[in-house]
C-alpha cells in the first residue's frame, strides 16, 4: 500500500533538524514523546539476497547502505551492490565470519554508520548483538535487546504468551542441552515431539521424533545443526502437533506501542521444517480463525512491548484450534508476500520505524491495512529433489530467470559465472508471484519458473512446479504433511539440458582429445556431403513394405518369389560401413540420406541397416542409441522394409542369452521398425538357429534363416562343407518355418560355379520358397558371383552404393544395375540414381578417415579363398593387429588365421566364432607360436578367454564335433556345455534390471533395459556417457569425433523447430589449480563457457578420487561438504545401511549410510577433509 501523504511528510521531516519531537498516540488512549533521528547509513550484517534487499531499501530512502563480507564471499553480488564493503573475519570459517560481533562493530565505528540491519538468520535473533550494537552507539534496526533475548528464548517466549492469553503447545520450561533430558522428556510426555533450536530458527536444527531409540541419535544431529547456525546447540522441546497449518502473523510495531498486524501467511507447504511455499492471505482460512489469531498476535507483542517487523507463528489444527509456536523477532524470508499483498514496504518501515517515525504518521493504522489478491513465494534452492534435496554446489553455468507481469524476484549471485559455495545457505533467489485469485498466482509463478534456465547446478525447480500443478495445493488445501503425503511430487521429468551438455561434450573433446578411440592418425575430412534434394512434402512412393504390412510375412515371401526382376538388398547402412569404415558410420549421416533412399529406392527388397556389430558399436564408440537410430530411420523410410542381422539366441550379442532375452529382443525390434530377421547361428548349430527364428516369427518378423558358407562346394577335394551339407541344412531350415532362405556367404568364399551349383540344388528342391544372397567382394569376383546367383534362380542380392562397395564390403549397386539392364532380369533401378546416391557416401566416406579401411588395404585379395576371413572381420582385424604392434605382422596373422582355423576343427567363421578363429591368430603371432607348437602345449598355455569358452561349448556345438585332442588338453578339467548354451540359463528379470539402471541413471526406457539386458557394462558406460554429454549424435561427424576448429560456427539441429547456433571461442591456455581448463563458446549470441578437467595435467597435480558410480563398492559423497564424523575405520565390519560418515553442507547435516554389507577396505577422508559430489569416502570390500 503506497500511502503519498505518508511519505510527503517522511521527505518533509528528513529535511529539518537531525532530532525532532514528535507526540504520538497510544492505542489506549495516552501519549509518549518519540524522538525522531535520521539515519543516514546502514550496515547489514548479513549476505545474499537479504542484503541486497536492504541495500534496496536504503537507496530508495537515500540512506547509504555498506556491506560486509567474509573471505569466501568476495566475489559475492551482494558486497558489489552496496555503496561500501568490507571483509570481516579474516581466516575464520565461512558461517563464523558472519557471526564476529566485535568485527561487525569495529567496521561500523571505522566507517561512520548510523546503523544496523541484521537481516535474518545469523546474528538477526542474538540480543547479544543487537545490545551491542546499541551500547557502540548505533541504532538497531529491530525489536530492542529485552525483546529479542524474550522472544528468542522459547521458554520465555512460551511464559509471555501464556500472560497474554494466548494459547500455546506443552513443551520443556527451558532449554535442554543434553540427550539425558530429551529422553527423560519423551518419556514423561510421550511421542511425537519436535526438537527445535532453542536460539534459532529457520527449520535449522530441528527433527520430529517419532520413536523412542530415534531420541539420542536425532537430538544429537539437531543440536549440532543448531550450535553450527546460530552458536547454541541448546534445544527446546514440545509435543507434535498432527496434521496442522503453519500460519504466521506478519506484525509492525513502533517506538509508541502502536503494533499493527499486515495480515497472515501460510507457510504449510515445507519439508525438513524448512518452508519451500509461501502464501498470503491463508486460503480457506475462516475469517473468525483469522481475526482471532491476528488479534493473539497483536495482543502478545504489546504485551511484551514489541517494536519493529516482527513475526507471530502458530499450528493450526483441522479444528480451528490454534497455538502459539514462536515469534521470529526479525524480518522473515517470506516478507515479500505481505509486501505484494499490502503494497507496504517492510523494509522502508523497519527504518523509518527505527528513526522514530510512528504507525499513524505512515500512514498504517489497521483500518488502512487491506489485503489484495494472493502472493505465492517460491524458494528456487540449489538443492536436488531426486536425490532427497542434497546441496549442490558449483558453477551456474547458464542463468535466465523467468519475469513478466505480476512477477518479482529476490536474489543476490545468480548469474552466470556465479559460484554456489557449500559454506552458506542453497537459497538461490526467491520468485514472488501476485494475482487476483490464487490460481493465477499460481498460474504465473508456473510459467516464470518455467523461463528460468539453470545450467550447472541442480535447482528445486521440478519440484517447485509439481507443487504448482497439484489440485490440492490450487485450492488451497494444505497442512505440513502436505509434501509428504503427495509422492507424486517428487516424480520428475529431468531437464533436458541438451545445449549445454553438448557444450561440455565439445570441450572436452578440446581439451582431452576424441572421445571415440581413432583407429589411425588421419583427420575427418573439411567436407559437408551435399544430400540430392527430394520433394519432403510428398509421400515416397509405395514399396515392398505394403505387401509386409498388409498381408503379413507369408504374403510379403509370396510376392518376392513371384517378383521376375532380381531384387536387391542395399547393405549401405549396415554391412557396408561395418566392413570398409569399423562399423563407425553414425545416425547423423544415415538419417539425411535416408529419405533420397525412401524416394528413389522403393523397389528395393529390404535395407540393411541394423543389429550385428552396430548395435554395441552405436552405443560402446558413437554414444548413441541403436534403438533411436532405428526408429528415426523407419520415420523417414516407412516404404522400405527393414533387415536386420540376428545370431540366433545370440541375439545381438557375442554370448548366449536367456531364451527370454532374445524373445524380448526380437519383439522390441519389430515394434521400434524392423521387419526382417536374417538368422544365422556362427557355427550353423540348428539349435540355436531355430530358437532365433522362433522368437523373431513370434514378435511378427519376417524369417529369413541364413545358411553361413564355408569351404567350396565346387571342389569336390573339400569334403566337410559339401553340397550335401548345404542342402540338408536348407531343408531343416525350410521345414522350421522360415519365410526366406539366405546363403551368408561372409568371408565372399562363393566362386560363381559354386554359387551356380549351390543356388541350383537348393532351388530344384524348394522352388517356392525365396532365396537370398548375401556375400563380400574381398577377392574381387563378387558381381560375378551374384550374377551367378541370379542366372541360378536367386531372388535377392546384396550390394552396396558404388562408393561403398568392393574389398571387404558388397559387390557395386552400379554394377549389378549396369550387367541386368535389358536382361529379364532388369533390376529397374535408375543408374543415374544410384550415382546421385553414391556421390553423397563418396563425400560422406571422408568424413570417417580415421577409420578407413583403405589406410591399411589397398585393393582386394583373392587370397580370402585360402585364410577365409570374412569380410565384416578382415578390416577389423587389421586395425587390431596395427593396435597390437602387429601391423608389419599381418601377413603372419592371416596365415596364422588359416592355421587357427584348422585347429579348431575348420569351423564355419562369423561372429563370434570369427572372433575365436582371430583372437587364436593373433596370439599365435604374438607368441610366435606354429600351430603344432600350440597343439603340443595347449596344456600349458593360456589361451584367450574366447578360446576356452568356444571349447567349453558356450557358442554351441561345431558341424563334426570338436577338436581332439586340443579340446582336452585346454579344458583339462574345466566344465563343459551340453547341447544349446542357452537352454539351462534362468530367465531374466527384466522388471528388476529396470530397478537397478533406474537407481543409477534418469529417464531409463525399456530400450535401455533391453540394451543392458545384452550389454551390461557397455550400457551403463553408454548410459553414464549420455547423462553427462547430452545428444551428442545431433553433432557433425567431424566436430563429433574431433571438435570444432577455434573461430568456428556451426549450427545443431536438436529437434523440429529447436537449432542451436555455436560458436567456438577459446581454450584457456592457463590451468586452474584443481586441473581445469575453461572453453568459451558462444551460444545462440550469448558467451557460454565450460570447464573441462585436463586428464594429462591433473596427473601431476592431486586430485580427490571420484567414487565410480557403477561400483556399489566405492562410497561417494552424496553432496559437496566437509566431514564432520568419521563412524567406521579400516578393517571395520559393516552392515547394510550402517552409518559410515557425517557430512556438513549448507547448514544441514547428512549421515552416509553403507550401500551394502562387508569391510571397510579403504577411507579416503580425514575430519574437516572438504568433498565435491561424488568424492570418493571410502571402498568397502
Amino acid at each position: 500500500m503506497f500511502i503519498p501523504a505518508a511519505q510527503s511528510a517522511y521527505r518533509t521531516l528528513r529535511k529539518t533538524q537531525p532530532r525532532v519531537r514528535l507526540n504520538s498516540l497510544f492505542k489506549n488512549g495516552y501519549s509518549s514523546k518519540v524522538e525522531y533521528k535520521p539515519i543516514r547509513s546502514v550496515l547489514v550484517a548479513n549476505r545474499g539476497e537479504i542484503a541486497i534487499r536492504v541495500f534496496r531499501a536504503c537507496t530508495e530512502l537515500g540512506i547509504k547502505s555498506v556491506a560486509v563480507y567474509s573471505e569466501q564471499d568476495k566475489m559475492h553480488m551482494h558486497r558489489q551492490k552496496a555503496d561500501e564493503s568490507y571483509m570481516v573475519g579474516k581466516g575464520l570459517p565461512p558461517v563464523e565470519a558472519y557471526l564476529n560481533i566485535p568485527e561487525v562493530i569495529r567496521v561500523c565505528k571505522e566507517n561512520d554508520v548510523d546503523a544496523v540491519h541484521p537481516g535474518y538468520g545469523f546474528l538477526s535473533e542474538r540480543s547479544d548483538f543487537a545490545q551491542a550494537v546499541i551500547d557502540a552507539g548505533l541504532r538497531f534496526i529491530g525489536p530492542s535487546p529485552e525483546v529479542v533475548q524474550k522472544m528468542g528464548d522459547k521458554v520465555a517466549a512460551r511464559v509471555a504468551a501464556i500472560e497474554a492469553g494466548v494459547p500455546i503447545v506443552p513443551g520443556t520450561d527451558g532449554p535442554v542441552t543434553s540427550k539425558e533430558e530429551a529422553l527423560e522428556f519423551c518419556k514423561k510426555h510421550g511421542l511425537p515431539v519436535i526438537f527445535k533450536a532453542a536460539y534459532g530458527g529457520g527449520g535449522r536444527g530441528m527433527r520430529v521424533v517419532r520413536k523412542m531409540e530415534d531420541v539420542e541419535e536425532s537430538f544429537q544431529r539437531a543440536s549440532s545443526e543448531a550450535k553450527a547456525a546460530f552458536g547454541n546447540g541448546a534445544m527446546f522441546i514440545e509435543k507434535f502437533i498432527e496434521r496442522p497449518r503453519h500460519i504466521e502473523v506478519q506484525l509492525l510495531g513502533d517506538k509508541a506501542g502502536n503494533v499493527v498486524h499486515l495480515y497472515e501467511r501460510d507457510c504449510s507447504v515445507q519439508r525438513r521444517h524448512q518452508k519451500v511455499v509461501e502464501i498470503a492471505p491463508a486460503p480457506r482460512l475462516p475469517t473468525e480463525i483469522r481475526d482471532k489469531m491476528t488479534e493473539a498476535a497483536v495482543r502478545l507483542a504489546c504485551h511484551v512491548g514489541y517494536e519493529n517487523a516482527g513475526t507471530v507463528e502458530f499450528l493450526c489444527d483441522e479444528s480451528g484450534n490454534f497455538y502459539f509456536i514462536e515469534v521470529n523477532a526479525r524480518l522473515q524470508v517470506e516478507h515479500t508476500v505481505t509486501e505484494e499483498i499490502t503494497g507496504i514496504d517492510l523494509v522502508q518501515s523497519q527504518i523509518r520505524i527505527a528513526e522514530g517515525m510512528t504507525l499513524p504518521e505512515l500512514g498504517y493504522t489497521q483500518d488502512n491495512i487491506v489485503p489484495r489478491g494472493y502472493a505465492i513465494q517460491c524458494r528456487v534452492t540449489t538443492e536436488d529433489p531426486a536425490n532427497d534435496f542434497q546441496p549442490n554446489t558449483g558453477r551456474l553455468e547458464v542463468f535466465r530467470s523467468g519475469e513478466g507481469m505480476g512477477i518479482r524476484l529476490d536474489s543476490a549471485s545468480a548469474y552466470a559465472g556465479a559460484i554456489i559455495s557449500p559454506y552458506y545457505d542453497s537459497l538461490l533467489v526467491k520468485v514472488i508471484s501476485h494475482a487476483s485469485d490464487l490460481q493465477s498466482s499460481a498460474s504465473k509463478m508456473n510459467r516464470a519458473l518455467r523461463e528460468f534456465r539453470i545450467r550447472g547446478v541442480k535447482t528445486n525447480i521440478p519440484f517447485l512446479l509439481n507443487v504448482l500443478e497439484n489440485q490440492k495445493f490450487l485450492h488451497g488445501v494444505l497442512d505440513t504433511y502436505f509434501i509428504d503425503e503427495h509422492p507424486q511430487l517428487f516424480k520428475f521429468k529431468p531437464s533436458l539440458n541438451r545445449a549445454q551438455k553438448l557444450l561440455n561434450y565439445m570441450g572436452e573433446v578440446l581439451v582431452n582429445g576424441p572421445q571415440t578411440p581413432l583407429a589411425t592418425t588421419l583427420k575427418p575430412a573439411l567436407v559437408s556431403p551435399h544430400v540430392p534434394e527430394v520433394p519432403l512434402v510428398t509421400e515416397p512412393p509405395k514399396g515392398l513394405r505394403e505387401v509386409l504390412v498388409c498381408g503379413g510375412p507369408e504374403a510379403f515371401a509370396k510376392e518376392v518369389r513371384n517378383r521376375k526382376e532380381l531384387l536387391l538388398m542395399d547393405t549401405t547402412f549396415r554391412d557396408a560401413h561395418q566392413s570398409l569404415l569399423a562399423t563407425r558410420v553414425r545416425s547423423h549421416d544415415l538419417l539425411k540420406i535416408s529419405p533420397f533412399v525412401a524416394h528413389k529406392f522403393n523397389n528395393l527388397y529390404s535395407l540393411e541397416n541394423w543389429g550385428g556389430a552396430t548395435f554395441d558399436v552405436a552405443l560402446r564408440f558413437l554414444h548413441e542409441c541403436p534403438w533411436e537410430r532405428l526408429e528415426e530411420m523407419r520415420k523417414r523410410i516407412p516404404n522400405i522394409p527393414f533387415q536386420m542381422l540376428l545370431r540366433g539366441a545370440n541375439a545381438v550379442g557375442y554370448t548366449s542369452y536367456p531364451d527370454n532375452v532374445v524373445y524380448k529382443f526380437c519383439e522390441l525390434a519389430v515394434q521400434t521398425g524392423m521387419d526382417i530377421f536374417r538368422v544365422f547361428d556362427s557355427l550353423n548349430y540348428l539349435p540355436n538357429l531355430i530358437l532365433g527364428m522362433e522368437a523373431a516369427g513370434k514378435a511378427g518378423g519376417v524369417v529369413e534363416a541364413a545358411i553361413s558358407y564355408t569351404g567350396d562346394v565346387s571342389d569336390p577335394q573339400r569334403t566337410k562343407y559339401d553340397l550335401k551339407y548345404y542342402t540338408n541344412l536348407a531343408d531343416e531350415l525350410v521345414k522350421a518355418g522360415t519365410h526366406v532362405l539366405c546363403i551368408k556367404d561372409m568371408a565372399g568364399l562363393l566362386k560363381p560355379e559354386a554359387a551356380r551349383l549351390l543356388i541350383t540344388a537348393i532351388r530344384d528342391k524348394h522352388p517356392d520358397i525365396p532365396i537370398h544372397i548375401h556375400t563380400h567382394d574381398t577377392s574381387g569376383a563378387g558381381v560375378a558371383s551374384m550374377l551367378a546367383c541370379a542366372n541360378a534362380g536367386a531372388d535377392v542380392v546384396d550390394v552396396a552404393v558404388d562408393s561403398m562397395s568392393g574389398m571387404t564390403s558388397q559387390p557395386s549397386m552400379g554394377a549389378i544395375v549396369a550387367s541386368l539392364q535389358g536382361t529379364p532380369l532388369d533390376t529397374n533401378v535408375d543408374l543415374r540414381t544410384v550415382s546421385e546416391y553414391s556421390a553423397y557416401w563418396e563425400q560422406t566416406r571422408t568424413l570417417y578417415a580415421p577409420f578407413e579401411c583403405t589406410t591399411t588395404m589397398r585393393s582386394g585379395n583373392a587370397d580370402v579363398y585360402l585364410n577365409e576371413i570374412p569380410g565384416g572381420q578382415y578390416t577389423n582385424l587389421q586395425f587390431q593387429a596395427f593396435s597390437l604392434g602387429l601391423g608389419d605382422f599381418f601377413e603372419d596373422v592371416k596365415k596364422a588365421y588359416r592355421e587357427a582355423n584348422l585347429l579348431l576343427g575348420d569351423i564355419i567363421k562369423v561372429t563370434p566364432s570369427s572372433k575365436v578363429v582371430g583372437d587364436l591368430a593373433q596370439f599365435m603371432v604374438q607368441n610366435n607360436l606354429t600351430a603344432d607348437q600350440v597343439l603340443e602345449r595347449a596344456e600349458e598355455l593360456s589361451f584367450p578367454k574366447s578360446v576356452v569358452e568356444y571349447l567349453q561349448g558356450s557358442i554351441g556345438i561345431p558341424h563334426g564335433g570338436f577338436p581332439e585332442p586340443l579340446r582336452s588338453r585346454v579344458l583339462k578339467d574345466m566344465p563343459r556345455i551340453e547341447g544349446r548354451p542357452g537352454a539351462e540359463l534362468k530367465d531374466l528379470d527384466f522388471a528388476q534390471l529396470k530397478k537397478d539402471l533406474k537407481e543409477s541413471h534418469t529417464c531409463i526406457t525399456d530400450r535401455d533395459v533391453m540394451s543392458a539386458a545384452l550389454y551390461p557394462q557397455v550400457t551403463n558406460d553408454y548410459l553414464n556417457f549420455r547423462d553427462t554429454y547430452g545428444p551428442v549424435d545431433k553433432l557433425d561427424t567431424r566436430i563429433f569425433l574431433t571438435g570444432p576448429k577455434v573461430g568456428e560456427e556451426f549450427d545443431v539441429p536438436l529437434e523440429r523447430g529447436k537449432t542451436l547456433s555455436v560458436k567456438a571461442l577459446a581454450v584457456s591456455a592457463d590451468l586452474k589449480p584443481n586441473g581445469i581448463r575453461e572453453v568459451f563458446f558462444e551460444l545462440n549470441g550469448q558467451l557460454r563457457a565450460v570447464h573441462i578437467l585436463d586428464k594429462e595435467a591433473v596427473k601431476e597435480i592431486h586430485v580427490h578420487p571420484k567414487a565410480n558410480k557403477s561400483n556399489k563398492s566405492e562410497v561417494g559423497a552424496p553432496m559437496p561438504g566437509t566431514v564432520i564424523d568419521i563412524r567406521v575405520q579400516v578393517g571395520d565390519k559393516v552392515e547394510k545401511g550402517q552409518p559410515l560418515v557425517v557430512l556438513s553442507a549448507m547448514k544441514m547435516e547428512m549421515v552416509v549410510q553403507s550401500p551394502l554389507a562387508g569391510v571397510v577396505k579403504k577411507l579416503e577422508i580425514a575430519n574437516g577433509t572438504k568433498l565435491e559430489g561424488d568424492d570418493l569416502i571410502l571402498v568397502i570390500e
